[in-house]
């Protein structure tokens, strides 16, 4: 049996529609709707339990490599009883790649480090404000996450948000936007006072300066 990772739907109905259903499948899985809860819990709950497991005193390769050998033997003996006592084989999918797949995923690669090329020239030449608050919030939570914690636990913590946060926002989604706005209001206010402040000091300096020159 073959199994093609990624056909596109519809026969040759393109890569949009791929993308299209697989950006679709993915939400569906991280705000737990459209029968899709099971498979949200299922990953949810394997990823706290291998959390449990690294930090019990396995690493991430001895944990890789123990399911590896387990599921090898397991299947192994599977296929020599099978053959002894004339049963069938154990249901294992011959993959493949295809190459669709792999320009797909190339081209979103470039298209999101397109984005954020750009997303970095706007904030670095002072375009975008809110941009800025938000890579600024981005980076500095980063930083504190990186201080107190390691890269896996990070790793594992960012999965865990991001399988519980979408579905916390969208369920409260209006009342987080009300909370968001209000904040950005005042992060104007506080902006539009701190150019005005600046216009300022630069008016009485420059005017300070030009007396110093007049005088003799």
């Amino acid at each position: 049996m073959v199994v093609d990772a990624g056909v596109g739907v519809g026969g040759g109905g393109g890569g949009a529609g791929t993308c299209a259903v697989g950006g679709f499948a993915v939400w569906d899985v991280l705000l737990w709707r459209r029968g899709r809860a099971d498979v949200s819990a299922c990953l949810l709950a394997g990823t706290v339990s291998s959390w449990l497991l690294l930090y019990g005193g396995y690493t991430l390769v001895s944990l890789a490599s123990n399911v590896l050998l387990l599921l090898l033997t397991v299947l192994f003996l599977w296929a020599k009883a099978a053959r002894l006592l004339n049963r069938p084989q154990p249901p294992v999918p011959e993959l493949r790649v295809p190459q669709q797949a792999v320009d797909e995923a190339a081209a979103l690669l470039r298209s999101a480090l397109d984005a954020a090329s750009d997303a970095f020239r706007d904030i670095a030449l002072g375009r975008d404000s809110l941009l800025f608050y938000r890579a600024f919030l981005c980076l500095w939570s980063v930083s504190i996450v990186g201080s107190v914690t390691d890269f896996p636990t990070a790793c594992y913590a960012s999965v865990v948000a991001a399988l519980t946060i979408p579905a916390l926002y969208h369920r409260h989604q209006e009342c987080i936007a009300t909370y968001l706005s209000f904040a950005y209001m005042n992060l104007r206010m506080y902006e539009m006072a701190y150019e005005r402040l600046s216009m300022k000091c630069f008016v009485k300096v420059r005017d300070w300066t030009m007396e110093l020159l007049k005088d003799p």
